[in-house]
């Protein structure tokens, strides 16, 4: 693909709208296009029109309540059997900025519903079908392996350069500045662009990507066997009917340690989970777990480690709600997960998920069907051009672990701190208590915050933070306000209404704060106003392992752990190369391992 112009602008001005210089029909897009791509519509949508296209089987739903603009739909050749479909909006009234939008899960299609929501603040809008049409947990289309790198990285890629090639030529002027927002697969799609290609955006939104891929989808197989009862002969299995009681423990345990009973568990990583409670004992026998499904559950909880390798992370406490999803199926794994393997990997729709083991994971590593895993950690490159990164992820996530993002957020870390680059001037991380995976939360916890795949299912008309139309509670506005004005985000506030109707009115806000810390109840206020809160450095426990077999547990922040030699009177130094649940190195006298508490931390 050829390389994308760049136009950066020194002022952020919305306030000066651009109007079309070609005409909204086939023939005049076309003109714009090289060989391999075909318009198949064009035509202009009139004020407050309602747009999309239920074929599109994975967003079938129409974005409603637009602007006036002009609708673009395109198809791209990208191999001999292979092709993309992508859709664009052209607003009447162009705010001068670009936005590409992601997609989630295998889904192929037009995600119309982010699309539409970006339109609305004035951006022209992209999203690609990753060339083909599918539910996000169907993968059969796999076997095509041109499909496949469509899917993984290349679909998007085509996509951003040639719709950004119609955007300057329908408007006759350059793009100021680029825009990336996703969440899931969409994440990763923002992550692997600007891995791939650093100047595709000047500013990207990543939520919960799942960037893993080779780990994420063979983990998912992992953790489904795990737990699968398909004849009713794995006594081990713990029955959906069960999570709500390990949920409701957890929440008894987990809620009161930051120090607030509110039904959030802020830090679940604090948590020092004690499953012995749920144990069945005497005539209790019900709402309660074996000793083998206990366990499962001690399994679920804590990293998938091989031989002592880690392999990937463990489903955060506080994620129970959404367990149904991978856990809950006594069939079997979730399709997430057998059809990666089945499909993508071995190319055998009789293969059965019984067979895996780590090989399975081994061969995933060496083939990494369609160049999809994002793990390029050097985003020097990204840095270098000026741009920004803001990435989050839910700490109720029951589909991809928060886990994930936190070893990737420490590996980017690791690889450009030697660099002397510092990642808070250019890459923000926010963790966000009680959210599940991209949108909704539990408990009535805040979630909303403008970010990918959040505004559709709330109201398709919707777009930004009704109300709260601004860079603390907008983090799309927050990206731009960083971007374009230098205003990095030392906190965006998170929303939740009364039943997810913005018209019924605000429930809680609370503030998100960049990782590592948390947010903090200053002891007085509302404890749903988010001025009742500070961002302050984060808790963790630290298991101090000494040679010779002495141990110990320090709750330290970030910015005492270097005294931990000192307080052990131990020799040596404590040096920082992780997080919560990755490993620090000191001396050979001293090792200490932050954040994973006994029972699933």
């Amino acid at each position: 693909m050829p390389s994308i112009t760049k136009y950066l602008s020194l002022l952020l001005s919305t306030s000066g709208l651009t109007a079309a210089a070609l005409q909204c029909d086939i023939p005049s897009i076309q003109a714009t296009l090289p060989f391999n791509a075909a318009v198949l519509f064009a035509q202009p949508q009139a004020q407050n029109a309602s747009f999309g296209n239920h074929s599109d089987i994975a967003y079938p739903t129409n974005a409603t309540g637009l602007p006036a603009f002009c609708a673009v739909v395109v198809n791209v050749t990208s191999s001999a059997i292979s092709s993309f479909t992508f859709g664009l909006a052209l607003p009447n009234e162009w705010n001068d900025r670009y936005l590409a939008v992601g997609n989630g899960g295998f889904a192929g299609g037009i995600n119309w519903l982010d699309l539409g929501a970006g339109l609305q603040y004035g951006f022209a809008v992209m999203s690609t079908d990753t060339g083909h049409n599918s539910t996000s947990g169907d993968g059969t289309w796999g076997l095509n392996k041109e499909r496949l790198a469509d899917w993984g990285y290349r679909a998007m890629h085509g996509s951003i350069v040639l719709s950004k090639q119609i955007v300057s030529a329908y408007y006759a002027q350059p793009i100021k500045y680029s825009y990336y927002s996703g969440c899931s697969t969409g994440g990763r799609q923002g992550l692997k662009e600007i891995q791939l290609y650093p100047d595709s955006f000047d500013g990207v939104l990543a939520g919960a990507p799942a960037w893993w891929t080779a780990h994420l989808q063979t983990w998912t197989t992992w953790i489904g066997k795990i737990n699968a009862n398909p004849n009713g002969t794995n006594p081990a299995a713990i029955p959906a009917s069960l999570f709500p009681a390990i949920r409701a423990e957890v929440l008894r345990q987990c809620d009161p340690v930051d120090g607030l009973v509110d039904g959030i568990i802020t830090n679940p990583y604090m948590c020092d989970f004690n499953p012995d409670a749920l144990l069945c004992q005497g005539a209790n026998t019900s709402n309660c777990l074996t000793g083998l499904q206990l366990d499962t559950l001690y399994t679920i909880q804590h990293d998938y480690l091989q031989n002592a390798t880690f392999v990937f992370p463990h489903l955060a406490l506080g994620s129970e709600a959404q367990w149904p999803v991978l856990l809950g199926n006594p069939n079997g794994p979730a399709s997430l997960g057998t059809q990666y393997e089945q499909y993508f990997l071995l190319h055998d729709p009789t293969w059965n998920w019984e067979d895996f083991d780590y090989s399975i994971i081994q061969q995933a590593d060496q083939q990494d069907p369609g160049n999809a895993t994002a793990n390029d950690f050097d985003l020097s490159p990204f840095h270098a051009l000026g741009g920004k990164l803001i990435q989050y992820h839910g700490l109720s996530d029951g589909l991809i672990p928060t886990g994930s993002s936190i070893y990737f957020y420490e590996h980017v870390m690791r690889a450009l701190a030697p660099l002397g680059i510092d990642l808070s001037s250019w890459y923000r991380f926010f963790l966000v208590p009680g959210m599940q995976h991209c949108n909704g939360g539990v408990n009535d916890a805040p979630w909303y915050f403008a970010g990918a795949n959040q505004a559709g299912p709330l109201n398709t008309s919707l777009h930004s933070v009704p109300g709260f139309s601004n860079a603390r509670h907008d983090a799309l506005l927050a990206l731009m306000a960083w971007t374009e004005q230098g205003i990095a985000p030392d906190q965006i506030i998170a929303t939740k209404w009364l039943n997810d109707t913005p018209a019924l009115g605000v429930v809680r806000q609370r503030p998100l704060c960049p990782y590592p810390s948390v947010a903090q109840y200053t002891g007085s206020g509302s404890v749903n106003a988010s001025d009742s809160f500070v961002c302050a450095a984060l808790p963790f426990r630290v298991p101090v392992v000494v040679q010779g077999g002495a141990q110990s547990v320090l709750t330290v922040t970030q910015t005492e752990v270097v005294s931990v030699a000192a307080s052990m009177q131990c020799t040596g130094t404590v040096t920082k190369t992780g997080g919560w649940g990755w490993p620090w190195q000191g001396s050979s006298t001293l090792k200490a391992w932050p954040g994973r508490p006994t029972g699933g931390g």
